[in-house]
């Protein structure tokens, strides 16, 4: 899933970090491992299990962030 990033709070596009990707503010968990993990079944728990220094409301916002920005696919 390709998330135009730009206008979350949560998250940053720091030249150098991560090759540029946006990643979770402070960190360098790419945005859209978040969404993914979500898209392979994981709950917003397991999310934290696997990425313990992201609060449960930062998962849950970036996935909400992540879900409001989708890009809309053409036919």
């Amino acid at each position: 899933m390709t998330v135009d990033w730009l206008e979350c709070d949560l998250v940053e596009s720091v030249a150098g970090k991560v090759g540029g990707r946006p990643v979770v503010k402070g960190t360098r968990i790419p945005a859209d491992t978040i969404l993914t993990d979500e898209e392979l079944g994981a709950t917003v728990e397991e999310t934290h299990e696997s990425f313990p220094n992201l609060s449960l409301d930062t998962i849950r916002r970036i996935r909400a962030y992540g879900h409001s920005h989708k890009p809309v696919l053409q036919p």
